[in-house]
């Protein structure tokens, strides 16, 4: 039984930062009190090996709607072959003054300015410990606002340190739009000297613990060609094990004209679709199948996961598109795959 379609014009009537965690409490109540079946799907499993991983189905949550972990069974009572939590950073942080999340629902759109919100990683790892999921689940890390970011990496190998027991992989956020200079990592010797110092990291880790964490790196749609191919290279280069295509979009050419179009911050939802498609066949093309890529950005139907998977990702992550079509999108994507 598909609730969603009655609650989403309350949850459109309530400011949208107090009605993402509404929404998220009602799903940790449902699950405690055995009522997540409501909103269940009745996939069947279509498993994907990645990354040394099987992920029970290839739809997955994106980064960015349970940043401290602390909804991680109730998310996973939805279905998802994987959940990713975060982005954490190293210290705790408020994010960015409100009102920082806006909907566009002429466009299927939102438009965030969060700033990176959290509890910091030891929160989040202590959730992790506590939930009783033992699926895939990623851990997406940042650094903090105020690190310069000639000291981000510190920021970064601290958060891999923390998380890297506790994550099926650990992503490297260098592409948000709404932590100053962040996306600045994506660029020149910056993301040479961040990939290398984590993959370094990485395969001490491994040594130490004679375990291995699969390392992913995030990036923006607002990439050209010759940025794509430059990261490409390196992640090969450095032997990163996964890339995630695309964050949020900077660009407000698809909702010109909208009153929120001039808020600061990262659009996402069906106005970011084609962008992150494109910079998915980029990709494919470039890493030749060397490295696996998992799409995000403006899936909202089974048809847009298809797009993503025949432009050559291997997994999909949804966000806006949870928002804007509730839990059925996810055993709608499985059902057309």
């Amino acid at each position: 039984m598909n609730l969603y379609p009655l609650l989403r014009p309350l949850l459109f009537s309530l400011d949208p930062e107090v009605a993402h965690y509404a929404t998220l409490k009602l799903l940790k109540i449902a699950d405690q009190t055995g009522l997540s079946i409501l909103n269940k799907p009745n996939q069947s499993n279509k498993p994907v090996n990645i990354m040394g991983l099987e992920f029970k189905n290839p739809v997955g949550l994106a980064a960015g709607l349970d940043k401290n972990g602390d909804y991680i069974d109730a998310l996973a009572a939805l279905g998802f072959g994987f959940l990713e939590i975060g982005t954490v950073t190293p210290r705790p942080q408020p994010g960015n003054p409100k009102p920082r999340l806006f909907r566009l629902p002429e466009h299927e759109a939102i438009i965030n300015r969060m700033g990176f919100n959290n509890l910091g990683v030891q929160h989040l790892i202590q959730q992790v410990k506590q939930a009783n999921y033992k699926g895939i689940l990623g851990i997406n890390i940042g650094k903090n606002f105020d690190t310069p970011i000639k000291d981000a990496t510190e920021d970064y190998l601290i958060g891999l340190r923390k998380s890297y027991l506790s994550a099926s992989y650990v992503t490297l956020n260098i592409s948000s739009p709404n932590t100053k200079n962040l996306r600045q990592l994506q660029q020149g010797d910056d993301i040479k000297y961040l990939l290398s110092a984590l993959k370094e990291e990485q395969l001490k880790l491994q040594k130490t613990y004679e375990h291995y964490t699969p390392l992913v790196v995030k990036i923006a749609p607002d990439l050209d060609d010759s940025e794509i191919s430059h990261i490409a290279q390196l992640l090969m280069e450095f032997s990163i094990d996964g890339v995630i295509a695309t964050n949020t979009t900077i660009s407000r050419e698809a909702v010109e004209g909208h009153i929120y179009a001039e808020e600061i911050g990262g659009l996402s939802g069906a106005p970011v679709r084609e962008k992150s498609t494109y910079v998915v066949a980029s990709l494919a093309s470039e890493l030749n199948n060397k490295i696996p890529i998992i799409a995000a950005g403006g899936i909202l139907s089974g048809k847009d996961a298809q797009d993503k998977l025949d432009a050559g990702a291997s997994l999909v992550q949804i966000y806006s598109g949870l928002i804007y079509c509730g839990p059925q999108l996810i055993e709608d994507i499985l059902q057309t795959l």
